[in-house]
């Protein structure tokens, strides 16, 4: 009996040892690395995701928000409705509130909407100039011309044909201050209004062998298609000032006014700034706009 008993008190201890044994040698060794999450890179989704951008037709047939508008989605989770139409339809509809942010280049215009506190954080964002086509003949004598008003005098002396915007664009805007301020205008049947963008007006006054007023963007990113050459440029008048701005969420409360602040600051962002610095050079040789965010009108 004494001996059985010595017998599995001998097993229990070995038992024992070898138990210790590889807590000892466990001890020794590291432990195996946990394999991290992987991180997400999807953008989360804001409350209210669309958001409407009211904005003049060249920043569209230029083609630059087919660059910058993918850009902001993805950077964002916001989902833009781009309204592309004359600046001063544009401006109607902030005025309404039918948008939440507004990209327009009318100085005056826009001016009066942020004085009346409609339009807030307004900021500069780019620039580039008008410019006078017309058919490479030109009959008008307009290239031997140094102002834009000289231009249009030109023009008015002329048989040629002047067509016009005459959408309360932007671009109609300086144009009909230009007629203004030269004090002549074609006669009714030499000066035609089409009422509608800037593209479909470069190509009417192509189709015409006409003389139009153009930013210079829409000009070149058209200009296959087009018989008009740039005949008068550089004149200081011609400058063309884009600004970006929400409407006031205060004044209207069911516009998306996160939205429409992370598209102003979207705009100003020093990347997308680089964007649009660079927008056309590899196509056109050129770049169809200047970044300005931080600037000011003065510095222009």
């Amino acid at each position: 009996m004494k001996k059985n008993i010595k017998h599995r008190l001998s097993i229990s201890f070995a038992l024992l040892m070898i138990a210790l044994m590889v807590i000892v040698s466990g001890c020794g060794k590291t432990a195996a690395p946990t394999t991290p999450a992987p991180k997400t890179t999807e953008t989360p989704k804001p409350a209210r995701p669309d958001i409407i951008l009211a904005t003049t037709t060249s920043t569209q047939d230029s083609g630059l928000l087919d660059v910058l508008i993918p850009d902001f989605e993805k950077k964002t989770g916001y989902k833009v409705k781009t309204v592309a139409v004359g600046t001063g339809a544009a401006l109607a509809m902030g005025e309404k509130g039918d948008a939440d942010v507004m990209l327009v280049h009318a100085y005056t215009s826009e001016k009066k909407l942020v004085d009346n506190k409609t339009a807030i954080n307004y900021q500069l964002v780019m620039h580039n100039d008008f410019v006078i086509v017309g058919p490479s003949t030109d009959p008008a004598k307009v290239k031997g011309t140094k102002t834009a008003v000289d231009a249009l005098k030109a023009i008015a002396a002329s048989p040629s044909i002047f067509v016009s915007r005459g959408d309360d664009s932007g671009t109609d805007k300086m144009e009909k201050a230009l007629w203004t301020t030269a004090k002549v205008k074609p006669a009714t049947d030499k000066y035609q209004s089409t009422g509608q963008g800037m593209g479909q007006t470069l190509t009417i006054a192509s189709e015409k062998a006409a003389y139009t007023l153009t930013d210079r963007a829409t000009y070149l990113a058209t200009k296959k298609n087009l018989k008009l050459d740039i005949l008068l440029e550089g004149d200081a008048s011609l400058l063309n000032i884009y600004h970006v701005m929400q409407v006031n969420p205060e004044k209207f409360p069911k516009v998306n006014a996160d939205g429409a602040k992370a598209f102003v600051d979207y705009m100003i962002n020093p990347d997308t700034q680089k964007s649009i610095s660079t927008f056309g050079k590899d196509k056109y040789g050129q770049a169809l706009f200047f970044a300005d965010a931080g600037k000011k009108m003065e510095e222009l």
